[in-house]
């Protein structure tokens, strides 16, 4: 299907911008979206206290069915975290505590606060509310005869363990099991029809798609987004400095600001069409800036991003800020530069090694102190893990990196 020939502004809207992979029916389903409002939801882990930038595409989806008239569903993964997703992992991750997984849920919903009316149509639940009273043999009983083991085992977030050697547990072996489940619970308490997600969990929304129709005989569907990474290769929400937080607690609007400013230029339109609201029409202009103009666009990029997250009065201020350090777009001329070998950058410069060759700390170990104490910053993002390495990636549009050891202390260190 085309664009033009969607009927429901929710899959039309999807589509224009860019966030569809892959459907199970999307015809039927934009007839279904086009009669009245669907009810659709995704599923969210809660293992930090905070989500990041890697989960704003899921985020924006919910945001955007709402905005079209229709019903999401942000579920917690309340009972499923005590388990763990092994999509994509090679180790088991850390148990949590019944009360650390309350709290992070807690901490989360101020998130969807900001993107959500949770007032007016969009919920929040918690699939605790229905795992932890199962029993386990009714489950089984249930549950077990729709699912396989060779089936099971042909799955990628299996496969990956079994190939690398890794051992996978028969308490994460079930997460996908408990994941099905929920779009049939989902389905029966609020009719929900749709399950959302990034493109490595189709298997798991397929799962839950066809456990519903054998249950309870549910015409439901599945819809994934592309899996996200930036023109240069880089996870989404990762940078040198850490995660891309979505809590201002742990990452200030400024260093959000900021992170969105340093976009790649190859990156500039596809994440205005995805990460703001901005007209189309006003997407493509901006998109067509050349040289160095191309920064008022990313400038626009940043302050819309944050103003949908932080607001607008946040967001202007950061842009304020950025400009009393960054002169007309392009790095203050009174910052001391240090050049490295572009190849070392290339290669990976260890983000401790990277300071002690700007001068800002006299040792690695004094780097190491400095970042446990939240002194050091790469790109005015705060550096959280020492072990973290600078590369080409790391660049700002400028083509230096920025160290700064407090608020006073400043490096570009510059390719040659």
């Amino acid at each position: 299907m085309t664009t033009q020939t969607f009927r429901s502004d929710f899959l039309r809207t999807l589509s224009e911008r860019g966030y569809i992979h892959q459907c199970s029916d999307l015809e039927r389903l934009d007839a279904k979206a086009a009669e009245g409002p669907i009810t659709a939801y995704i599923g969210f882990d809660a293992t930090a206290s905070s989500l990041h930038a890697g989960h704003l595409l899921s985020i924006m989806m919910l945001r955007t069915l709402q905005r079209t008239g229709h019903n999401p569903i942000a579920l917690m993964g309340g009972g499923t975290t005590k388990i763990g997703d092994p999509s994509g992992k090679d180790e088991a991750r850390k148990m949590l505590t019944d009360q650390q997984i309350e709290d992070n849920i807690a901490s989360i919903r101020k998130v969807f606060a900001r993107f959500l009316d949770l007032e007016g149509g969009a919920k929040m639940e918690n699939n605790a509310a229905w795992l932890d009273e199962l029993k386990y043999i009714p489950l089984l009983r249930e549950v077990g005869p729709h699912f396989t083991i060779n089936r099971m085992l042909t799955f990628d977030s299996v496969k990956l363990r079994l190939e690398r050697e890794q051992p996978l547990t028969f308490l994460e072996f079930n997460y996908m099991i408990l994941q099905a489940y929920d779009f049939v619970e989902l389905n029966a308490r609020h009719g929900c029809i749709l399950q959302m997600g990034g493109s490595d969990q189709w298997g798991n929304i397929v799962n839950g798609m066809e456990l519903g129709r054998r249950m309870r005989g549910a015409d439901l569907f599945a819809l994934t987004t592309p899996l996200l990474t930036t023109s240069s290769g880089a996870k989404m929400g990762k940078t040198a400095g850490g995660a891309v937080w979505l809590d201002a607690d742990l990452l200030s609007p400024y260093e959000y600001w900021q992170y969105w400013r340093n976009a790649g230029d190859a990156d500039v339109e596809r994440f205005l069409k995805l990460f703001t609201e901005l007209p189309l029409g006003e997407i493509a202009r901006l998109a067509a800036l050349q040289g160095q103009e191309i920064n008022l666009a990313k400038e626009v990029l940043a302050t819309e991003a944050t103003a949908l997250l932080h607001g607008r009065e946040a967001a202007e201020k950061a842009k304020e800020t950025s400009r009393a350090t960054f002169a007309d777009g392009a790095l203050a001329v009174d910052l001391p530069t240090v050049e490295v070998p572009r190849a070392t950058l290339a290669a990976g410069l260890g983000v401790a090694n990277a300071f002690v060759d700007a001068g800002l700390v006299a040792s690695t170990s004094e780097a190491r102190r400095q970042i446990k104490g939240g002194g050091l910053k790469v790109n005015d993002a705060a550096v959280t893990d020492e072990k973290a390495t600078l590369d080409l990636a790391a660049l700002t549009p400028e083509g230096v990196v920025k160290l700064s050891l407090g608020k006073k202390k400043h490096v570009l260190l510059k390719p040659v």
